[in-house]
């Protein structure tokens, strides 16, 4: 029986609440023994059972007082008090009912209990001990509510399950800024009920209106677990009603002691553009990456240090970081050393356009699978002077890096790609296309290829959120380049786990395509943005400033002549795109070739080589639209 430890009680004379607490016990003993015999007795009580019950009274409390210590009823403190406590307490009673009578005749032969005080004294005894620790604990909570600061905003809680409950006896014991005045929840089973005495008032559709008659100024999103399509109609709702949305942490996170109720927090960009978990072959990956060494380009990088920690849950024995920079990979190996301290983790300063260099480091590290993250991918910066870097770095880079991965024998090679590769109009697009070619050129040499498209990440280094960000941090304005633009965009970590699942199923050749969901209007994203930090846009305007060099209205994931099939997971499909391998080995040789040459030369190379590559697309697309003007947007 796990729970009496007699030999490692916590005896309750060395502790003063303790003590009180056993003190308290004792007399509940006492009192449950008298109780018992009365109610079985009065009003006429015999006069030998009187002696009985006094004769009997000091080895029952010993014997229970014994058993309330060895089931270490004094370990936990009555404030918080709960089912665990209660349980001791039945076990402990339930013992000390058998225990007692066998001493009582083992003391006293001749003496008979009836066996109706037998039965009475337990149950009384389990009510009287029980009863007073929960009436302590109410007692404790109502005080320390009442104790709040009287001036706490009101707010709707926004979900009656398990997270509500949690947080609001979490409010109870730690009192916050805010006042629950009632719950909305989509369940007609729960509206008109109670939840921790606080009522549950309709359903989330009911938020503007129950805000204004109740005065809240807060709403909190109790369901951490919520899909994002639930978040977004929250925060819709919430922006109607005019109050701030706040949302709970992990309820895993709040149960683990990780944070605090105090740790409400302002809902996220991520919370609404997200979308739920990415279900994986955990399985299938732990095989393929389990107690081997998997390397990672462009480690330090957006998606390549996601794609480190993600490959860190599957338990690789090494995992070797490539990088041109040095601070991201310093960077990286605190992060590493922090959150997987048994992993071993390589960091590696190296330039991937360096084929000596890289032919020694795979050949050394023996990499079962190498995910190819290194590039450069700022669109309008590649576009200007930066254009030749950009084909040696997107296009040599991956070419030599490929050679070196078939040199020593790597299983699978699997090149990070972008939505910007289909039909490209830019530089840094068609450099992407072309990795994608180089990749499936070298199919058929003992080493896998296979690329893997997606669209804007979220949070990434260069994007436009953290740009939108600072622009509203610091006041304004915020810049959008077409009031019509818009783009695809997924969580880091969601990009990071399908472009595992897809280096999984890839057998050689493919080009995969990532669900991304519906493309979202830039210029929404902002408004959205900007009420998420607060603000209207009276306060923080948005300024068109007409698209930039190379870019589009719209990204596209599949090139016209493409066509995908599906795979077994839902978010990935497989592009069957037409090869050009024939310009593979001339677009190499050019670029290997040239030191020098302005963007509007390397332009005209791409467009010999990629019959889809127009950068008069964006301009054609860009007058059609009338981008001329530049205009102001309020609220």
């Amino acid at each position: 029986m796990r729970f009496f430890r007699l030999g490692n009680p916590l005896l309750p004379w060395r502790h003063p609440r303790a003590a009180l607490a056993f003190a308290h016990d004792l007399v509940a003993a006492g009192v449950a023994w008298w109780l018992a015999f009365w109610l079985r007795f009065s009003p006429d009580w015999p006069e030998q059972f009187q002696h009985l019950m006094e004769q009997g009274l000091p080895w029952v409390v010993l014997v229970q007082g014994g058993c309330f210590i060895g089931f270490g009823l004094y370990r936990g403190m009555w404030r918080f008090a709960s089912l665990p406590d209660l349980k001791r307490i039945l076990l402990a009673v339930a013992v000390a009912a058998l225990v007692a009578p066998a001493t009582l005749l083992l003391l006293a032969p001749g003496v008979v209990l009836p066996r109706s005080v037998l039965l009475l004294d337990p149950l009384l005894l389990a009510m009287i001990m029980g009863g007073s620790r929960l009436a302590y604990r109410a007692f404790k909570e109502h005080r320390l509510a009442a104790l709040a600061h009287p001036e706490r905003r009101p707010a709707l809680i926004l979900g009656a399950g398990s997270a509500a409950d949690f947080f609001l006896r979490e409010l109870r014991r730690h009192p916050s800024g805010l006042r629950p005045v009632g719950l909305l929840d989509d369940n007609r089973a729960k509206q008109g009920r109670r939840l921790q005495d606080v009522p549950v008032l309709g359903a989330l559709d009911d938020l503007p209106r129950l805000a204004q008659r109740m005065g809240a100024e807060l709403a909190v999103l109790a369901m951490p677990a919520a899909p994002h399509a639930v978040k977004r109609r929250a925060a819709e709702l919430a922006l109607k009603a005019g109050v701030e949305l706040l949302t709970l942490p992990a309820l895993e996170d709040l149960l683990a002691g990780r944070v605090t109720i105090q740790s409400l927090r302002g809902l996220e960009l991520e919370d609404l553009l997200g979308r739920d978990p990415v279900t994986l072959d955990l399985e299938g990956l732990t095989h393929a990456i389990g107690g081997r060494t998997v390397m990672v380009t462009g480690g330090a990088g957006s998606i390549g240090s996601e794609l480190v920690r993600q490959l860190a849950a599957f338990r690789p024995a090494r995992l070797v970081l490539v990088d041109a920079s040095e601070y991201g990979l310093y960077r990286m190996g605190e992060e590493c050393a922090q959150r997987f301290p048994d992993l071993a983790v390589e960091l590696v300063a190296a330039d991937v356009r360096d084929g000596a260099r890289m032919t020694a480091l795979l050949a050394h590290w023996r990499p079962v699978w190498v995910y190819h993250a290194a590039a450069y991918k700022h669109v309008p910066l590649m576009e200007q002077d930066n254009a030749l870097e950009c084909l040696k770095n997107n296009v040599l880079g991956t070419w030599v890096t490929a050679r070196a991965a078939i040199a020593a024998a790597v299983e699978k090679f699997v090149l990070v790609s972008t939505d910007k590769a289909v039909n490209p109009t830019n530089v840094m697009g068609a450099s992407k296309r072309l990795a994608e070619l180089v990749c499936q050129s070298l199919e058929g040499q003992g080493t896998h290829f296979l690329s893997v498209r997606f669209g804007n990440v979220l949070g990434s280094s260069g994007s436009v959120v953290p740009k939108f960000r600072a622009q509203i941090e610091a006041g304004g304005p915020v810049t959008v380049t077409h009031p019509e633009v818009v783009r695809y965009f997924m969580t880091i970590p969601e990009a990071a786990q399908l472009v595992l699942q897809a280096g999984l199923m890839g057998r050689g050749g493919e080009i995969f395509v990532l669900d991304m969901g519906e493309p979202v209007k830039i210029v929404d994203l902002a408004r959205l943005m900007i009420r998420l930090a607060g603000r209207t846009e009276a306060d923080i305007p948005i300024v068109f400033t007409g698209l930039r060099p190379g870019e589009k209205l719209y990204e596209e994931l599949l090139a016209d002549a493409e066509a995908t099939l599906p795979t077994p997971h839902p978010r990935v499909r497989v592009a069957k795109a037409a090869g050009e391998y024939g310009c593979v080995d001339a677009a190499l040789a050019w670029i290997q070739a040239t030191t020098d040459a302005g963007p509007e030369t390397v332009r005209v190379q791409l467009a010999q080589w990629l019959r889809d590559y127009r950068p008069e697309r964006m301009g054609a697309a860009a007058a059609s639209a009338g981008v001329v003007q530049r205009a102001h947007t309020r609220a």
